[in-house]
């Protein structure tokens, strides 16, 4: 075999393994769902599992921006009528590594945009991936003896790069996540 047909069997064969990359990476998921409540509120905690690839570890070590998504809709169930939506909350958390202090800045949207300085990066992966105490609705809205369903999903916004950069960084695609809608259902 010449070295032009063996050169193009190896860039088949890198781009066949790049496209199937997406199906065997790990899909993100929630996990430790709880609902509880305060005085005033319905809460809600909850955890995004397998989000970071090594990829866009790399990605948010060099300084890019990077944001979560979280959804969360509360419903009441009932029996003969369509369930009705009582709540549907939106947050984010915004991650940025700032290389020349060498800290990670967590910004979170349900604490008023509170920004949150952290030097590990373990830790700054962590307090991104987490919903903790969440209000979902004041308990006003809530019926003693009703059927709930709260739904969650979490997804990795879309990330902007400029149209002549895209063709060099087509692989960023890749870490691009959504998680399943996850729900529990509950009476209060």
């Amino acid at each position: 075999m010449d070295r032009g047909k063996t050169g193009l069997l190896i860039i088949i064969f890198l781009i066949i393994i790049q496209l199937a990359m997406p199906v065997l990476a790990k899909q993100a998921y929630l996990s430790g769902l709880v609902v509880s409540n305060d005085r005033d509120h319905l809460l809600v905690w909850f955890n995004v599992n397998d989000c970071f690839t090594v990829e866009m570890n790399r990605a948010i070590d060099s300084g890019m921006n990077t944001t979560f998504t979280f959804f969360v809709r509360l419903y009441e169930k009932r029996d003969l009528w369509w369930d009705r939506k009582i709540a549907d909350v939106t947050i984010s958390h915004n991650i940025k590594h700032d290389n020349l202090k060498r800290i990670y800045e967590v910004k979170l949207s349900e604490a008023d945009n509170k920004t949150i300085t952290l030097k590990d990066f373990d830790e700054a992966k962590a307090l991104m991936a987490s919903v903790a105490a969440l209000k979902v609705t004041p308990l006003h809205n809530l019926q003693k003896g009703g059927h709930y369903r709260l739904q969650m999903m979490a997804e990795l916004d879309k990330i902007k790069i400029p149209a002549f950069l895209r063709y060099f960084l087509f692989f960023i695609s890749l870490w691009d996540f959504k998680t399943d809608w996850d729900k529990i259902e509950f009476r209060y």
